[in-house]
């Protein structure tokens, strides 16, 4: 997401710290592929299996927050491309 104080680079990083050092072991087993917002400048984040509700929640708190989503349990929020059949 696009900040005037923060590059993506940076907000992904900085992000992906805050993610795995204060929230991973809070959420990651109750709310396992559930998308996760959180603010990179508070700590404070929102929870939803829908990433716009969880956002709009993220900004009612924090209109100027600056937010980082991810997938709870997976290496990216989104994947591209056809999906593999089991055989």
């Amino acid at each position: 997401m696009f900040h005037p104080n923060y590059t993506s680079e940076e907000i992904a990083q900085r992000g992906q710290v805050i993610y795995d050092q204060q929230v991973r072991a809070q959420v990651e087993t109750a709310h396992q592929g559930e998308f996760l917002v959180l603010n990179i400048e508070t700590g404070e984040y929102e929870i939803d299996r829908n990433e716009l509700a969880a956002l709009q929640r993220a900004k009612a708190k924090n209109p100027d927050g600056v937010f980082y989503l991810l997938r709870v349990g997976a290496t990216a929020a989104y994947r591209l491309g056809k999906k593999q059949s089991a055989k």
